[in-house]
């Protein structure tokens, strides 16, 4: 402690001794001291300006402004404003008394109890998460109407002094850290700045940083470190989207451009503003990782809170700023706040209206971003059905040739030909054969590659008679010629079950309208469902899967097949053909590829 002592006391608990407590548990996070020191210095300007604005003091020229100041080698970090200041009365009751809050007291004072003015604190803890770092902390103000700086130092254990102050100082606060051994990453010019983007970012004050222990910029030229009138302030109207995509990019970090965003400006009785952006996805794993940030006039709280943003948007990026919050949040008080919970039914409502508004009055874009927004759109309407019910007038579905339809519209398409079935394809290379099959029979063939998809299409069967089945699963009303059987299709069937060396075979001998096709592959929807789910989660193999072989009559090469004489040549043709069908419907295993490959080069040999 220093000489001259004025006066000597201890800090005042309405409970008990606190300060061990404060050192270790007062936030999860340390570097949140740093946080709560600057909101203070900001509140004091703020608290200044109040007042000027109300007549109760003349309004000067001053800049307004924080300082952060870093001096390696005296292992100190002081944290200054030139706002309210305070008297040494103030310093007892404000400092000296842990738990009492002067923002509370200006607020009740000079705004009615109004909650919505730019004070910042609400606690009296903040100035003391100092000591979570420092060994010593000494305050040097001077209010705004007094001429007497005060000047006032406490020890890690609460012991604390008012001393004489060596000189006068101007109208304002300084704080200065005597870090200790908690403290010593903070004498890092870099972790200070880190500390100082994540927080103080948009703080509504300018912020300046200066490290005594760096080089000296030679022009002088000072810069503040924030952005005092963050976007999401504004007025939707008056932004442009250059300022969006600036705003992205600087807060992202990601030079992609996003897809579009939603500004967020709800009044009473929410207040609450915001901006979240859609950002360009690589996959569908990379939906996954989203950033909503959670701000409490303009300071930043926390990361992607999910009980004020509906879980499935989380995928989403974005900032809230939500003043009626508490800057100190706590995870029991957001599950139980009835201001959240309508927050988050707030924002589900703007990004279904944004999305259905899209859709209505800009359909031709819409449909370019539909491939990135399909993710965000189907995962969101299976976590919450209420969304499903606002956004699925909008779903739109791609086909396999590029372009964009709805249920609605793919109904009417195809009618009745396809007895209530939507048909859709998950590998365009794969199926082709399956494809050019629909395609020339006039049926759409819907392209659901994600894995996804499979989820979203059972969600919509449950609310409709009509059902998805994959274009392999089923061959279609609408592509057959007609069902009856004849003598003809026993002889086909014995001599395909001979020919695979399966003689359980599952076959069914039908006339296809494309007379090209010998055959094709059907495998069990059900079943294949089942057993990509079961992939999905890590079970190996999955299910065996029930496959039927559907010979075509109508096409030449099985007439021939049926008319030839030569046992052999049937044995080895059938067996050709079973195999072309199989690899138009899946990857060949080792052994049948080395087969389809030895006939495959006998038949050459014929030829020549």
């Amino acid at each position: 402690m220093e000489e001259n002592v004025k006066q000597r006391g201890g800090i005042s608990v309405e409970t008990s001794h606190i300060f061990p407590v404060i050192k270790k548990w007062l936030y999860s996070e340390k570097e949140i001291f740093l946080r709560e020191l600057v909101s203070n210095a900001c509140d004091a300007v703020t608290k200044l300006k109040r007042l000027g604005s109300l007549g109760e003091i003349e309004e000067d020229s001053t800049d307004y402004r924080v300082d952060v100041t870093l001096d390696p080698a005296e292992k100190t970090l002081t944290v200054s404003d030139n706002g309210i200041g305070m008297t040494e009365d103030e310093v007892k009751k404000y400092i000296c008394q842990i738990a009492l809050s002067g923002a509370l007291d200006f607020v009740e004072k000079y705004e009615g109890g109004d909650d919505k003015n730019g004070i910042i604190g609400h606690f009296g803890l903040g100035f003391y998460s100092a000591f979570m770092v420092a060994d010593q902390v000494k305050v040097i103000t001077r209010g705004f109407r007094s001429g007497e700086t005060v000047t006032w130092q406490c020890d890690e254990n609460g012991d604390y002094a008012f001393i004489e102050s060596e000189s006068e100082r101007e109208r304002g606060t300084d704080i200065i850290l005597y870090l200790g051994k908690e403290g010593q990453e903070y004498l890092s010019s870099a972790k200070i700045k880190e500390v100082l983007e994540k927080y103080c970012s948009f703080m509504p004050i300018p912020i300046y940083f200066t490290d005594f222990g760096a080089e000296k910029k030679e022009d002088g030229e000072e810069t503040p470190i924030n952005d005092v009138n963050p976007l999401w302030q504004k007025n939707p109207s008056e932004a442009t989207e250059e300022e969006y995509k600036d705003f992205y990019t600087k807060v992202f970090r990601d030079y992609r451009e996003p897809l579009f965003q939603i500004h967020i400006n709800a009044d009473y009785p929410l207040n609450f503003k915001g901006i979240l952006y859609f950002p360009k996805i690589a996959s569908e794993y990379d939906s996954l990782e989203g950033q909503v940030k959670l701000y409490y006039n303009q300071v930043f709280v926390a990361d992607n809170i999910k009980e004020v943003i509906p879980e499935y948007l989380l995928m989403l990026r974005g900032v809230l700023d939500c003043p009626e919050l508490p800057l100190n949040v706590s995870r029991s008080y957001l599950q139980n706040s009835g201001y959240v919970a309508k927050i988050s039914a707030h924002i589900i409502k703007k990004v279904a209206d944004k999305l259905n508004g899209m859709y209505r009055n800009d359909r031709e874009n819409y449909e370019k971003l539909w491939r990135d927004l399909k993710i965000f759109v189907e995962y969101g309407s299976l976590r919450d059905r209420k969304f499903h019910d606002r956004i699925k007038g909008a779903v739109i579905f791609e086909k396999t040739d590029g372009t964009f339809l709805t249920i609605d519209e793919y109904k009417e398409a195809v009618g009745e030909r396809t007895d209530k079935k939507c048909y859709y394809a998950t590998d365009p290379v794969t199926q082709a054969q399956y494809i050019s099959m629909f395609e020339n029979a006039d049926i759409p063939v819907l392209l659901l590659d994600k894995v996804v998809d499979t989820q979203y299409i059972s969600l919509l069967e449950q609310e409709d008679e009509w059902k998805f089945l994959r274009i392999d699963a089923d061959v279609a009303k609408a592509l057959r010629e007609g069902e009856n059987a004849d003598q003809e299709d026993a002889l086909l069937e014995n001599i395909f079950r001979s020919a695979s060396g399966d003689e359980q075979l599952a076959l069914r001998v039908t006339a296809l309208k494309d007379p090209t096709v010998p055959a094709v592959l059907n495998c069990s929807e059900e079943q294949r469902r089942m057993s990509d789910m079961m992939k999905m989660y890590g079970m190996q193999g999955g299910m065996p899967n029930e496959t039927t072989l559907i010979l075509n009559r109508q096409n030449t090469l099985v007439s021939k097949l049926i008319a030839s004489d030569d046992e052999d040549a049937k044995k080895r043709v059938a067996g050709q053909i079973y195999m072309l069908a199989l690899l138009s419907q899946r990857q060949l295993t080792a052994q049948e590829l080395k087969r389809f490959l030895a006939d495959s080069y006998a038949g050459l040999e014929k030829e020549l």
